[in-house]
């Protein structure tokens, strides 16, 4: 065992602080990883605050992890001290089921065991990213290709494989007209891998507020969803809308932006129910869809398309002192647009 500094919330709806926790002895598939940046994600203040249901503490968030392989465990053959690496939402599945046996771990018929707030195999919780070490089993650890500083590539651990998933999965490419809900640490990336996809890109916001920024991400065009317009403008156009969005939205108006047979993917998951008239999908054989960060593979397959296309996100780098500040300026939108701890100050 080893004992490390981290940041834990107490209980929930509490504020975090400093503190230790004891990460357990490498084995022989494990690495041990010294976190170099941990990024912030939305589901990480859903979970302090219990908007998902019941959670466990104290609570070390963060799945959002770029670092540096110190150890490696006997039978370790995937990496070696000094390698530049990441770790995302989870950690661990069954390894058995049809879905994880063809890659796609996130979706574990067992559940798979998240970075953080769960229980591991040892049924010991587990405690992420915002903290100086942590340790892995090499199945569940990814590659930082060489060109990608680690900063700007933590946050690509879930906001960029959430958004690539569904991207590819509806093979948004040349030729597709794709629409991007909500401009945040989610959207940004989303209108970055689009538009490296090939794809005509729109982003769809409350307002014109980010418009700029949008299109110098890779945006072709901007809309304001406070516009009543923009939905005449816009009736039966997209191929697919990915919606970034945590708080609930008219489906029924974004539904009407899609051509026959498109969809429309949910990543951005509301604490609340929401309502849907069916007639929205039935009109014209379209898709109201949901989906879950990306499988191992799939991961290490985007990190090295960001690699590739020059893609990271765009960041603001933090002190872990600066953590609390960061939630509240999350919840207020106040981010471009990923905040990113920079671990060496726990």
């Amino acid at each position: 065992m080893t004992t490390v500094a981290a940041y834990a919330a107490p209980a929930a709806k509490a504020p975090l602080e400093r503190t230790t926790i004891e990460r357990r002895a490498v084995g022989p598939h494990d690495v041990l990883i010294d976190i170099k940046y941990a990024g912030i994600c939305h589901s990480d203040i859903h979970q302090v605050n219990e908007g998902w249901g019941e959670s466990i503490f104290p609570m070390v968030p963060g799945h959002e992890i770029a670092g540096v392989v110190s150890e490696v465990g006997a039978e370790v053959t995937k990496f070696k001290v000094g390698d530049r690496v990441g770790v995302g939402c989870m950690v661990d599945s069954c390894r058995e089921c049809e879905y994880c046996l063809r890659g796609e771990e996130q979706y574990c018929v067992k559940g798979n065991i998240p970075t953080y707030n769960g229980i591991g195999k040892d049924g010991q919780p587990t405690y992420g990213g915002y903290s100086e070490k942590v340790v892995v089993d090499e199945a569940f650890v990814v590659r930082i290709p060489d060109s990608l500083p680690l900063d700007v590539a933590a946050p690509l651990l879930c906001a960029g494989i959430t958004t690539y998933s569904p991207l590819k999965h509806w093979n948004a490419g040349p030729g597709k007209k794709v629409a991007i809900v909500g401009l945040g640490g989610l959207g940004h990336m989303a209108v970055k891998l689009a538009h490296a996809m090939g794809a005509e890109v729109t982003v769809l916001s409350q307002s014109l507020r980010k418009k700029d920024d949008g299109l110098k991400l890779g945006a072709d065009h901007y809309h304001a969803t406070s516009d009543p317009k923009t939905f005449e403008e816009l009736a039966g156009t997209f191929d697919l809308i990915v919606s970034t969005v945590s708080a609930p939205m008219d489906f029924g108006a974004l539904l009407s932006l899609l051509r026959v047979d498109g969809a429309l993917v949910n990543v951005g998951a509301p604490e609340e129910p929401v309502s849907l008239n069916l007639f929205s999908v039935i009109g014209g054989r379209k898709t109201l869809a949901g989906s879950a960060i990306g499988g191992i593979a799939e991961t290490q397959e985007m990190l090295d398309f960001c690699a590739e296309h020059n893609i990271g996100a765009e960041i603001e780098l933090i002190r872990a002192d600066q953590i609390n500040e960061a939630y509240d300026r999350v919840l207020a939108s106040d981010v471009r647009y990923r905040f990113v701890i920079d671990t060496s100050t726990i």
